[in-house]
């Protein structure tokens, strides 16, 4: 009788991982936003729904002050199944930011934006009723604002694709040109701005720093594609170690899966060897899409108590953001 197979409770802290993603383009769109600010009426915040605490970025708390603004969870589809399930899900997802309003969309083609819509069309009024309302749209690099932006543009005004999208972050480097999402009678319309994707200057967790990378929100060539594959690994174990029978039994053991992966799916290098990286990578692209199990990376139990708990993390002010990215610039460049 095969031994059962036990998954790792814990994944080993990698001294190497990188703490952050602080680009140039990142520090240029805070500041944009924090100048546009006084013509600004309302403001969407975009987070991932599969790491829906990890996602939120502490910059956007001080840079934006106390503007009006909901909170949109992007990629429900891939964070987790419909029913009874979801619904728990989605009802902690809410304690974790109970001062605004919060809305859950897919990333399937014509996800179902009409609550937002709704919302907006009530609530978000601008000053001057003859310029209408500008809406700002922010978020973390990748985490669905410009997909976001077009559905709602496609919902409220019956209109096409206004901004470009793409599966890896840096698409969007400047703040857009306002987009028509509600046409009003009284001409008072809404309009919504695509903004950069704003990493955090540091980020003190690793396990974090692993989770945002593995929803794109970094660049793949950020941190080793195997450390990512085996922090996937990790996770799918402890959902459900059955999801990737076809390539292999359950396991641990990253650097085995990779190869036998790689063998199967025919990615192999000079000489038929396992290219592992790009297996890896292959293997990390299949969760993205929602094929190897659908879950939540967060422990939200452990997030809201550790939030009830007086333990959110500080915010970062701009001064500590424009210190980081300096001493980041100072620093040898290593290849991981």
């Amino acid at each position: 009788m095969a031994a059962k197979f036990i998954p790792r409770q814990v994944f080993p802290n990698h001294a190497s991982i990188p703490r952050s993603y602080f680009l140039g383009h990142h520090v240029a769109g805070l500041k944009k936003m924090q100048n546009m600010l006084s013509s600004i009426d309302y403001v969407v915040e975009c987070r991932d729904y599969r790491v829906p605490a990890t996602s939120v970025n502490p910059l956007f708390e001080e840079a934006l002050g106390k503007t009006r603004r909901l909170v949109v969870y992007t990629k429900r589809d891939l964070g987790s199944r419909s029913g009874r399930g979801r619904q728990e899900v989605e009802k902690t997802i809410r304690k974790l930011d109970d001062n605004a309003a919060s809305f859950f969309v897919s990333s399937s083609s014509r996800p179902d934006v009409s609550p937002i819509l709704k919302h907006l069309r009530n609530d978000a009024e601008g000053p001057d009723r003859l310029v209408g309302c500008r809406v700002m749209v922010v978020g973390m690099p990748n985490v669905g604002k410009s997909t976001l932006i077009n559905n709602l543009r496609n919902q409220g005004v019956g209109k096409a694709k206004a901004v470009q999208t793409g599966g890896q972050p840096g698409i969007t480097r400047k703040i857009g040109t306002p987009v028509k999402i509600i046409e009003r009678e009284d001409g008072a319309h809404v309009y919504v701005l695509d903004t950069p994707g704003v990493f955090m200057p540091y980020v003190p967790d690793a396990e974090n720093m692993l989770k945002l990378a593995l929803c794109g929100c970094v660049k793949d060539s950020v941190i080793s594609p195997v450390t990512l594959a085996d922090f996937l690994l990790y996770h799918v174990n402890l959902h459900n170690a059955e999801v990737y029978g076809r390539w292999s039994p359950p396991t641990n053991e990253i650097m085995p899966f990779l190869d036998t992966f790689a063998r199967q799916s025919g990615l192999l290098a000079k000489g038929g060897v396992p290219n592992v990286d790009l297996a890896a990578l292959h293997f990390i692209q299949k969760w993205r899409a929602g094929e190897l199990g659908k879950f939540v990376l967060d422990d939200l139990e452990v997030e809201l108590q550790h939030q009830l708990a007086g333990g959110k993390e500080a915010s970062v002010s701009m001064s500590q953001a424009l210190k980081a990215e300096r001493g980041a610039k100072k620093q040898p460049s290593s290849k991981l």
